[in-house]
């Protein structure tokens, strides 16, 4: 069974019907799981708060309404907590700086022994043990 972290670009890319990501989320053969954070669920509803009232902001609500009800939305844990605390303390070693969002992201994905997938190339400074995987290429 493989396990995949979606992140926030990924549910981004099947909001505006990506055919890849599409395609590849169809691929999936059970018992493969697909879910994602609550991170990346704010970071969906931050962008929807910025848009101004009307049809597209409605339209938009709407389907992000209809992928989080099929998707696992897992919450922060301590041992999520407790991988982020190491990605950070890591990155900040080594002279790199990762925003925040994506810290926890990365933990969560660690944390469950998730593939995190992501479009988002700043995940590859974490390197292992994160797993990756892009579905837009």
């Amino acid at each position: 069974m493989a396990l995949f972290l979606l992140d926030t670009s990924t549910l981004s890319h099947l909001l505006r019907r990506n055919p890849r990501a599409l395609e590849r989320l169809d691929r999936l053969v059970a018992p493969d799981r697909v879910l994602t954070c609550t991170i990346a669920v704010g970071e969906l509803q931050y962008g929807l708060e910025r848009m101004p009232q009307g049809r597209k902001r409605n339209s938009l609500a709407e389907g992000i309404g209809e992928l989080l009800r099929w998707l696992t939305i897992e919450p922060i844990s301590v041992e999520t907590a407790r991988a982020y605390s190491r990605i950070k303390a890591s990155a900040e070693r080594r002279g790199q700086r990762m925003e925040e969002n994506d810290l926890w992201i990365a933990a969560t994905a660690i944390s469950l022994g998730a593939v995190l997938v992501s479009a988002d190339g700043d995940f590859e400074r974490v390197g292992a043990p994160l797993e990756l995987e892009d579905w837009t290429k």
